[in-house]
């Protein structure tokens, strides 16, 4: 029986209504009126996770032999420049971008293409008179979802493979999402290059987005501690005001410039530097990254400076809890990826707090400041002491740094691998 108040996650309430709109009768329904909903980190629901859709399906009829020729096409092409944006003015004087290789890739536009000698091959390698002909559109759609799985998707930063499955890792917080798949054939894509089963594509029977689904509510409203960044979005969406709560203890923790580098080698050469600096110095330390990849590396670094220290990634989620909870103990080192939605705090010891607090560490700057601004928020929470610094290079996008909140005003390259050689 329907409560008048119920409790549960966004993707349960979303779920339930695409249910209920598949019953048959009425009495089948569970959820009564969309009245008022209440949202938790609504920042990450109602931005981040917005237009992503929940999809019931159902098992579709297609044989999965052509993801896996595609893929077999694919490994084969030469991957040339990628596509540039051309400017109104070149555009105006008929300029375009001169093809090379087999495919080019649009990594902002998350977009590829095959080109003219690229196209040659592909009639070719599948023996057919010209790809462009209606009659092979759908060969050439695995085509280019086998490039993008190829090209603009990473192992270990996009998605992971355990246990012979592809999963996915959510780009915000790193963790892992079960149960979910990329539509349009391209987990199929990702499943082939990866040389494990390849499943069947789904067919969709109902589908909606967060941001569909929780604009029904008569009332909707939310909290979370990095919604100031978005107030327009919320706005002009939504209809909602973002109204700031002042802490409940002053704010006392030391927010630093960024440190920049010349180059990544040495950027994480300075990172480990001052992990090792701090450990001595009694506190524990948090060092955020965005991608697998990046905490597996640090992790190899750390090892060989003989510095004990957890990781915490989408392969390594299941004590996730119990890693953060004693992320705040005197030497502690944590290697996480982004750290937003971990809901569990990280409670300090007297002596740590002697010693200055949680250190945060940031090994790059986000594409959302928010997200940066989340990391930074695990450090100085009731009034404790902490202090947060990002480390960047010049080889990471430096579009990123210039977005940053606090860049120092005058950046810095350090052409030695270790800080204290300034």
């Amino acid at each position: 029986m329907p409560c008048d108040i119920t409790y549960g996650t966004n993707n349960e309430f979303g779920f339930d209504y695409l249910r209920d709109n598949m019953v048959v009768y009425k009495e089948q329904m569970v959820q009564r009126e969309l009245n008022y909903a209440i949202v938790d980190e609504v920042d990450s629901i109602l931005i981040d996770e917005a237009r992503t859709p929940l999809i019931i399906s159902g098992q579709g009829e297609k044989s999965t032999d052509l993801y896996v020729k595609a893929d077999r096409f694919v490994r084969r092409l030469e991957r040339g420049a990628n596509i540039e944006k051309l400017s109104k003015t070149e555009i105006l004087m008929g300029e375009e971008q001169p093809e090379s290789g087999d495919y080019m890739a649009d990594i902002k536009a998350r977009t590829v293409a095959l080109t003219q000698q690229g196209l040659r091959k592909a009639e070719q390698f599948f023996g057919i008179d010209d790809i462009s002909d209606s009659e092979n559109t759908e060969l050439n759609h695995h085509i280019l979802q086998a490039l993008k799985a190829h090209a603009l998707f990473q192992r270990d930063k996009d998605y992971v493979v355990q246990d012979g499955q592809v999963l996915i890792v959510d780009e915000f917080t790193g963790r892992l999402m079960l149960g979910r798949r990329y539509s349009d054939g391209l987990h199929q894509a990702l499943e082939a290059k990866e040389n494990v089963k390849v499943e069947r594509e789904n067919k969709t029977l109902a589908t909606i987005t967060f941001q569909n689904y929780f604009r029904m509510f008569k009332k909707l409203a939310g909290m979370t501690g990095t919604a100031k960044t978005e107030e327009a979005e919320f706005q002009s969406i939504y209809d909602l005001d973002v109204v700031e709560i002042p802490t409940n203890r002053p704010v006392i923790r030391n927010d630093q410039n960024d440190r920049v580098y010349r180059t990544k080698k040495e950027k994480y050469a300075a990172v480990i530097q001052e992990v090792e600096d701090m450990v001595n110095a009694g506190r524990p330390v948090l060092v955020g990254t965005t991608s697998v990849e990046i905490s597996e590396l640090l992790s190899k670094m750390l090892k060989l400076r003989k510095i004990p220290h957890q990781v915490l990634n989408a392969k390594l989620h299941q004590k996730e809890a119990e890693i953060v909870a004693q992320a705040g103990q005197k030497g502690t080192v944590t290697i996480a990826t982004n750290m937003a939605g971990r809901g569990t705090d990280i409670k300090l010891s007297p002596e740590v707090k002697e010693a200055g607090g949680l250190a945060i560490i940031g090994t790059e700057r986000h594409e959302s400041r928010r997200v940066d601004r989340q990391l930074r928020g695990r450090a100085g929470r009731q009034g404790d002491p902490g202090s947060t610094q990002f480390f960047i290079s010049l080889e990471d996008d430096v579009m990123r740094l210039f977005g940053s909140e606090r860049i120092a005003p005058i950046c810095l390259l350090y052409t030695s691998p270790s800080p204290r050689d300034m």
